[in-house]
């Protein structure tokens, strides 16, 4: 409810017709953010792509850029005036970054890494003009503390909820009771997109 709210404010704040905008895009094959930007009356392309995550150190640079390539490669397909949105999502524990899981070990081992600690969720965010290929960009960052959690916990849940498309190995929206200590910033950054940072960015193409 409170993620439907937040987007269908902004996006009657932000309607096309009110930007005097062509088509919007999301390039992007995540549900999740879909679901957070469905107000906005996005079209989908789920971005061609390939993410090539070389490096564990976090910048946010390098978050902003896998979110442009995202965009980019969408926005070289379409001859029409469109902007093309890109987004990328990083989960951070000091400096590393955790990808998503190859495998169950691999899960395991990043919820392990994650436990009893505070970690940091960044998404960045990228709109590219299709036409004149003038670019925006922001990155939000939230923070997360996860409890102490047991082997059984981490089992459980990876058995239950397959987190394997997920960075950080898990989903902060159907972790169980007992997982989170804390959270500080946007909620819906952790799940993916932030419409309120979304929103900001878009209102720059006015």
């Amino acid at each position: 409810m409170f993620l439907e709210m937040t987007a269908d404010i902004y996006a009657k704040t932000f309607s096309k017709k009110e930007q005097g905008m062509g088509k919007i895009i999301l390039a992007s094959s995540s549900p999740r953010r879909a679901a957070i930007l469905k107000d906005f009356k996005l079209e989908i392309i789920p971005s061609p792509y390939e993410e090539k995550h070389t490096k564990t150190a976090f910048s946010y640079d390098y978050v902003e850029n896998l979110a442009y390539n995202k965009a980019l490669a969408v926005a070289e397909n379409i001859k029409e005036s469109a902007l093309i949105i890109g987004a990328d999502t990083v989960v951070v524990l000091g400096d590393e970054i955790l990808e998503k899981p190859k495998d169950k070990n691999d899960a395991f081992c990043m919820l392990k890494k994650l436990s009893g600690k505070t970690h940091k969720v960044v998404t960045a965010i990228v709109i590219i003009d299709s036409k004149t290929r003038d670019c925006k960009k922001n990155s939000t960052t939230s923070y997360v503390t996860f409890e102490n959690l047991t082997d059984e916990m981490i089992n459980n849940y990876i058995e239950t909820y397959k987190p394997f498309d997920k960075a950080g190995s898990y989903g902060i929206q159907e972790l169980p009771k007992g997982f989170v200590k804390s959270i500080e910033g946007d909620f819906e950054n952790i799940i993916g997109i932030s419409s309120k940072s979304f929103a900001v960015l878009l209102k720059q193409f006015q």
